[in-house]
């Protein structure tokens, strides 16, 4: 009885499938549990002929005779070395013979079988569900990560018996990056032998038939023998003239190739975002009509050139850095990687382009990881480009893209037929995009070019098969047009690879895996593209700038000029003691820009901005350090925008001071570089793109109260990429004790300020203008 009046019912209740001829014979020992019922009935209604043999109640030779297909091994109480009956024997026998699939218990056979020990968990688990990840390899082909399966179980194999001949497949995620927990199954990296440690035939388990369906479509005792017995599999289907298509009653014709298992798990992924995309556009404010409204209003963050950003790196190859959580092909990469955190790490590091990867379900992106992306970057000097990778295939996704802030986007030619690869072509050039084009074959590049392409990607990896060929870059480069940059994609992971790509003219690479896993970016992107340090990447010297504060005389402005300060401030606060009058700041004015700053033995390094991307608080703290001659900073509280922009006008402020609680977003309507001032920790303090430094300080200012060293420690090693001026009680005595109790974050602290450290009976003292610059420029190692 194969199959007749069996009913699945599942929530997805598919339909039975047609007979397969592979397993005609397939052999499940029942190791005495319920579950053996429902393991039955998924497999005959895959297809499978099944006989059921408890496991007392046969022999091995009795076993043997009878031929079987495939194995398969049922859950069951108890520990598998005193409780499985002859199921050990069994999978000794036909390991390397035929197919052997374990269930629960029959998992724990075969780990125990090849020399793993099977132990108490910890966790006691009663049809509970957890989320699965795992290889998509095996029995895992086509599926999602993070799947319910069902568990009944206390015993599982261990992490630190696994035995050589077997791998993990599939876990629980344990802590925050995701990290192999509970082993959930195990496959012999020779022979065909999988097993799972939960019920792929309960009814709460997703895509439990898919499993099953799966394992049947192995053959033969190894996993080279399964290869081949597939690939002529495949020659069948290609002579029978049969595509391994469903028939009109849903059941399969048995003659599934390769190459359309193959695609079908991105024919998957494909159909999945049409329908995700579909849906998506009936919702209010994500509407077509709703995202062409809010183009209109210019609202999308600004552009770079994606073409003429690729031709700038400061290595001999442009870097393409790709952030990626997980693929099909490889499973989970690193669920908890902050994607904005690992965007200005590859910026920083010379990337050209970064990738952001936006599909949810297999790779575990999504939109708002490129929204966050190019936040992240805002105001940083020559910005690398960002990508939207992505299966597009409608004009939405690309306005999405360009709304969240997308440079490129990516248009798969395999993926889309012709008119609709152009029209989206176009459509793209339209919103300022140039596309990047992705090819795999001869065919597929010939269209490429006859697009007029700029920017064309070759995917090293065949969609069809997964299998990666690095050369497929370098055999497509000689149909490339003079003119068109080249980017290898996909299998690149080391220095090796890219040698050949940089003598056969390819312009960038795409890598994501590699960098996703590597423990050090910089280290692996500088050995990954050239080995050194580039020409062009240079750190600046961490000179400290002095910025003396409440000045109201010109005399003290010269002292302070002549002894080394940066920054000269006056009070334009009225009201407050240190205000100065128009007349004495156009003097201070007149001052700051006549007084040379006397000669430093060090000189300031900078960053080719032409090649490379940097920290936006480096670029404006550099900004700030003038060779020549001191600036003058103009500190105002909480008055109104035009004053501020008419004394800067008036006094020729180079730098404005906001110290009150003024709009961050007033330092983008300032024409000149704005501090602000902000207490430890503040929303808003590391917020790039607007002011250029925040100043740490007390509220009102220069009341000589010094700030809690730990809470500006905090405050600092929460954002590694700030730079900040310190102020708050500062003096010439104990500058110098402070910036040292601040060494392990020193490099953050781009300047010092002082205001009434440097008063005597409230007046400035022109002794301690000069011993406090002196004590804060020695504590940095410079001298005059």
């Amino acid at each position: 009885m194969q199959n007749s009046g069996l009913v699945d019912h599942s929530p997805n209740n598919p339909k039975p499938r047609a007979q397969l001829e592979t397993a005609s014979n397939l052999i499940l020992i029942d190791n005495y549990d319920s579950f053996t019922w429902n393991v039955y009935q998924y497999l005959v209604l895959e297809g499978a002929a099944v006989r059921v043999f408890r496991n007392d109640e046969i022999t091995l030779p009795e076993l043997i005779d009878l031929k079987p297909t495939q194995l398969v091994f049922s859950p069951g109480p108890g520990h598998p070395d005193t409780d499985a009956g002859i199921s050990c024997e069994v999978i000794r026998h036909f390991a390397g013979k035929i197919p052997i699939f374990g269930i629960c218990m029959g998992e724990q056979c075969i780990f125990s079988v090849f020399g793993g020990k099977v132990e108490v968990t910890g966790e006691i688990l009663h049809g509970k569900t957890s989320p699965l990840r795992h290889d998509s390899q095996g029995i895992y082909e086509g599926l999602a990560q993070d799947i319910p399966v069902t568990r009944y179980h206390s015993l599982a194999g261990t992490h630190l018996s696994l035995p050589d001949s077997l791998e993990v497949t599939s876990w629980i995620a344990n802590g925050p990056d995701g990290g192999k927990g509970i082993i959930m199954g195990v496959r012999h990296k020779h022979y065909v032998v999988e097993g799972v440690q939960f019920h792929p035939e309960s009814i709460l388990t997703e895509e439990g038939r898919l499993m099953l369906r799966n394992f049947l479509k192995l053959q033969g005792g190894t996993w080279d023998e399964n290869k081949s017995c597939r690939s002529s599999s495949e020659a069948m289907v290609a002579v029978n003239g049969t595509d391994g298509k469903e028939d009109n009653h849903g059941a399969s014709n048995g003659n599934v190739s390769v190459t359309h298992l193959k695609e079908s798990i991105l024919e998957k992924i494909f159909a999945h975002r049409r329908r995700s995309v579909e849906a998506q556009k009936l919702i209010p404010s994500q509407r077509p009509s709703d995202l062409e409204a809010s183009y209109d209003l210019s609202i999308s963050p600004p552009q770079v050139s994606f073409v003429d950003r690729l031709r700038q790196s400061p290595y001999t190859i442009s870097l393409m850095a790709e952030i990626k959580r997980a693929s099909p092909s490889k499973g989970v990469i690193s669920l908890e990687t902050c994607a904005p955190r690992q965007a200005r790490e590859y910026a920083v590091a010379g990337a050209s382009v970064i990738s952001v990867l936006t599909e949810p379900e297999w790779f575990k992106g999504s939109i708002d990881d490129l929204r966050a992306v190019r936040q992240s970057l805002e105001g940083m000097p020559n910005r690398p480009a960002v990508l939207r990778k992505e299966f597009i295939f409608d004009e939405y996704q690309i306005l999405e893209a360009r709304l969240a802030g997308a440079d490129t986007v990516l248009l798969i030619v395999k993926m889309l037929d012709e008119s609709t690869l152009r029209r989206l072509y176009r459509y793209s050039q339209c919103l300022g995009m140039e596309p990047l084009v992705e090819v795999n074959t001869l065919d597929e590049m010939d269209i490429a070019t006859s697009l007029g392409a700029q920017v064309i990607g070759v995917n090293n990896r065949n969609l069809t098969s997964f299998e990666v060929d690095l050369d497929t870059t370098s055999r497509l480069m000689h149909k490339v047009t003079q003119g068109t940059i080249v980017c290898a994609l996909s299998g690149i992971s080391g220095s090796n690879d890219v040698i050949a790509y940089r003598k056969n003219g390819v312009g960038a690479v795409l890598v994501g895996e590699a960098l996703m896993r590597a423990q050090n970016t910089t280290v692996f992107i500088q050995d990954l593209l050239g080995g050194d340090m580039p020409n062009g990447i240079s750190r600046p010297d961490n000179d400290l700038m002095v910025k003396i504060c409440g000045t109201r005389s010109s005399e003290a402005a010269k002292v302070a000029i002549e002894a080394g300060a940066d920054l000269i401030g006056i009070i334009l606060v009225e009201g407050r003691t240190r205000c100065v009058s128009t007349d004495t700041a156009l003097a201070i004015s007149n001052v700051c820009k006549t007084t040379p700053k006397p000669h430093k033995n060090k000189s300031i390094s900078r960053l080719d901005a032409t090649t490379t991307a940097s920290g936006f608080f480096e670029h404006t703290s550099n900004s700030l350090r003038q060779q020549d001659r001191a600036l003058l900073v103009g500190v105002f509280r909480n008055q109104p925008l035009t004053y501020i922009l008419d004394q800067q006008r008036t006094l020729g402020l180079d730098v404005v001071q906001l110290h009150g609680s003024e709009p961050i977003e007033w330092a983008s309507l300032i024409p000149v570089p704005v501090i602000r001032r902000f207490d430890c920790g503040e929303p808003g303090l590391a917020r790039r793109g607007y002011h250029a430094l925040p100043l740490l300080d007390e509220a009102l200012g220069g009341t000589g109260q010094t700030l809690d060293i730990g809470s500006v420690r905090k405050t600092l090693k929460a954002n590694e990429g700030l730079r900040v001026v310190l102020a708050g009680g500062l003096k010439p005595q104990n500058v110098a004790n402070i910036l040292d109790q601040l060494s392990d974050v020193r490099q953050q602290i781009a300047a010092v300020d002082v205001s009434s450290g440097i008063e005597g009976d409230g007046v400035q003292n022109l002794s301690k203008i000069q011993a406090f610059v002196t004590a804060a420029k020695g504590s940095s190692g410079i001298s005059f």
